[in-house]
């Protein structure tokens, strides 16, 4: 008689996988938050959100944050009470935003920032992108980094952290820089005032980055400020497609005035463009989608992956 086989042991994951249907399910009776005309002033220049997405997809993820800041707030009230602290500390509540360039980040915090704001719990919801605190282009072009300009050496890292830092001390006013990307560098001079939010959500390629090897424990990280954190994601063709799609219409926009950076790709052909823009892609965002921003998604809270028409398809929520 033969020995049995044993079964292959089940993948262990730290993740509650829904498709859309069952995500869309979590709304229960959430009402709709925004309408056409608000969504239109929030599409990005290259996706296309529609009310059914906001529908299937922001509504439930703007319900179970609403959750989750309550939660945070009532941990905050009784640790004052442990503390024995009598006054009042304003708390904001942190959301990261992470994923590979042109996937959609932007777009997709602006229409959660609305969302959010909908709520009455929280309705100061501030949205910051991590753009600000990339170092200017003379000390990236000093350091040889402007062709690494979105990999995690080229930001203000001490900067971003006391920026943060801040900001979860209750501080009244926190500064953050301001990026053109017109000009495609910092403004000199210009700041953006945050005052006290409720919630900030602070959008970025590698905002979920963790050291490599060893982590000294003295050493700060950004996401360990966060309350929450979303990593978007999508295969690398798409997003390549994604990227392409976008230059050519930039190319067809921002890129023919003569203030832009990128004026002298406004006179490209449309397969001289397709080139450019897919060269781009395979020798620098691609690199840094490999190399620094796909290791860190497995350390979000929620994983949205995206398909070819820029819907969200899959949600995986990490198990408390």
């Amino acid at each position: 008689m033969g020995l049995l086989t044993p079964a292959p042991p089940t993948p262990i994951s730290r993740y509650i996988d829904f498709d859309r249907e069952q995500w869309k399910a979590l709304r229960a009776n959430t009402p709709l938050l925004l309408s056409e005309e608000e969504l239109a002033a929030l599409r990005g220049i290259n996706e296309q959100v529609s009310l059914r997405e906001v529908e299937d997809i922001y509504v439930p993820l703007s319900r179970l944050l609403n959750l989750h800041v309550a939660a945070v707030q009532h941990l905050y009230e009784a640790r004052r009470a442990f503390l024995s602290l009598s006054t009042p500390q304003k708390t904001t509540y942190i959301i990261g935003i992470a994923g590979s360039v042109a996937v959609g980040k932007s777009t997709f915090s602006r229409v959660l920032r609305a969302s959010l704001a909908r709520w009455p719990d929280h309705p100061r919801v501030e949205l910051v992108t991590t753009d600000g605190f990339l170092y200017p282009n003379r000390i990236l072009e000093e350091r040889g980094l402007m062709r690494r300009k979105g990999f995690p050496e080229s930001y203000d890292q001490r900067r971003l952290l006391q920026f943060l830092a801040d900001i979860k001390a209750g501080m009244p006013t926190v500064i953050a820089p301001v990026y053109s990307h017109l000009h495609y560098d910092i403004v000199p001079g210009a700041a953006e005032e945050v005052q006290q939010p409720d919630i900030l959500i602070l959008e970025g390629l590698n905002v979920l980055q963790s050291p490599v090897g060893h982590r000294d424990g003295s050493r700060v990280f950004v996401s360990d400020f966060f309350d929450f954190s979303i990593y978007l994601d999508a295969d690398e063709k798409t997003v390549e497609r994604w990227y392409v799609e976008r230059f050519l219409r930039l190319r067809e926009t921002i890129f023919q005035s003569e203030d832009s950076y990128f004026h002298r790709y406004a006179e490209l052909t449309e397969d001289e463009a397709i080139e450019t823009a897919s060269r781009i892609w395979t020798e620098i965002n691609l690199v840094n989608l490999r190399e620094n921003i796909r290791p860190t998604r497995e350390r979000a809270h929620l994983i949205l992956e995206k398909s070819g028409d820029h819907y969200v398809h899959r949600i995986k929520l990490r198990r408390v």
